[in-house]
């Protein structure tokens, strides 16, 4: 049995996707509204994310004006100094 968690997928190169998408109002095509999303997604092609756009075009009403993507990896290597100083304390 394969369990999906977010750490194995973190592990397989996704990362934390934040998507800003602006869309129209169905009944005021003139005002834009913001939505934000957020999900692990892999850059630079963002199969889920295109997947949620997909659905949005084609089961909501408020046609998408623009979409504003940033992505980071959770998960990185450790940060190794060296101390120059060492403070005892009793």
């Amino acid at each position: 049995m394969h369990t999906d968690t977010k750490l194995s997928r973190q592990l397989m190169g996704y990362r934390l996707t934040t998507a800003e998408i602006l869309y129209h109002l169905p009944d005021h095509p003139a005002v834009l509204q913001s939505f934000v999303w957020q999900d692990l997604d892999i850059a630079p092609k963002f199969p889920v994310l295109q997947s949620f756009l997909d659905f949005w075009a084609r089961e909501i009403e408020g046609r998408l004006h623009s979409v504003r993507v940033g992505a980071t990896t959770l998960i990185s290597p450790g940060e190794l100094r060296h101390v120059d100083h060492q403070l005892r304390l009793h």
